[in-house]
């Protein structure tokens, strides 16, 4: 009896397989292949970050340019390796500094861009329009324009030179809060009142019911924040004067600067220039699901 059900399953669900798909008209299946081509264009980037990495120098300026890498080496992961060897400080000191400042500013921006958005939602405080418009209003302000004012409040409170020094100036991310308060503002009143009702406080409400609901919006915050934090050479350069304390996005630019033509590193380049895009792409693969939600508004079904 079983054997008999499972034939007839078998045999009913490649049908019904079929059938979705003898189902879409002609401009379904117009947009369906327009979306396959589309992905695969978008994909050239992430395939040509990975050949240029193992292109030898004979692929590296070779006109007109090869796309795909014909001959893949390692020689450029080798020379990196050898430029990091006679540096005065490690390469693994760079990569070190900059994991440990990215995992900071995720864990600092996204506490307190969800601290920061949760009582302008739901707490209706006098100007609360206000501050929330003054925040967006940030947005405008270019890096440079900042520079001075952090310079100066990073030196007054005298952590230069350490992790704070870098972790700090990130933490102020108006995205994140506005993507925050725009996901929370979906969260019913009546669920928070009734949460009151039953005696928890406003730090059990935000823990266990706010937190929850909008983790699409919070996991959205981190990866940027991952993103701005690790290839962010700011910090580095204007707070850092210990080389021990810069991060990999620095030493990275340094592979090519001051040099006497275009040629020299550039395979180290390359290959540095992969390494710091592999961590990027994993956290987007990651949390790419909760990133799709965020941007559907799915955080109340």
């Amino acid at each position: 009896m079983m054997q008999s059900q499972m034939a007839s399953m078998k045999r009913w669900l490649p049908w019904k397989k079929k059938s979705k798909l003898k189902q879409m008209d002609g401009f379904q299946k117009f947009l369906l292949v327009l979306l396959v081509i589309l992905s695969a264009f978008m994909l050239l980037p992430l395939v040509y970050i990975f050949n240029h990495a193992l292109k030898p120098y004979s692929e590296l300026f070779v006109y007109p340019p090869n796309f795909f890498v014909r001959e893949p080496s390692l020689q450029n992961f080798t020379e990196l390796f050898l430029v990091a060897s006679t540096s005065t400080v490690p390469v693994t000191r760079y990569l070190f500094n900059s994991f440990i400042i990215s995992g900071g500013a995720v864990v600092c921006v996204t506490i307190v861009s969800a601290l920061c958005a949760y009582p302008i939602s739901k707490h209706r405080f006098p100007g609360h329009k206000i501050v929330f418009a003054t925040i967006i209003l940030t947005l405008m302000f270019a890096p440079e324009a900042v520079q001075i004012p952090r310079y100066l409040v990073v030196s007054h409170l005298g952590i230069m030179n350490t992790y704070f020094g870098h972790i700090l100036p990130l933490v102020a991310m108006p995205v994140g809060v506005f993507l925050l308060k725009q996901f929370i503002d979906q969260l019913p009143n009546e669920l928070l009142e009734a949460a009151r009702i039953d005696g928890a406080g406003e730090l059990l409400i935000f823990l266990r019911i706010v937190i929850p609901i909008c983790l699409p919006a919070v996991a959205t915050v981190a990866i940027l924040t991952f993103q701005h934090s690790w290839g962010n050479t700011e910090t580095s350069t204007l707070f850092m004067q210990d080389d021990q304390m810069k991060n990999f996005p620095f030493f990275l630019s340094t592979l090519t600067n001051n040099l006497a033509n275009s040629v020299a590193r550039q395979g180290a380049a390359a290959a540095a220039a992969m390494v710091m895009f592999v961590p990027n792409l994993i956290i987007f693969l990651f949390f790419q699901g909760k990133v799709i939600a965020t941007m559907a508004h799915s955080g109340i079904k």
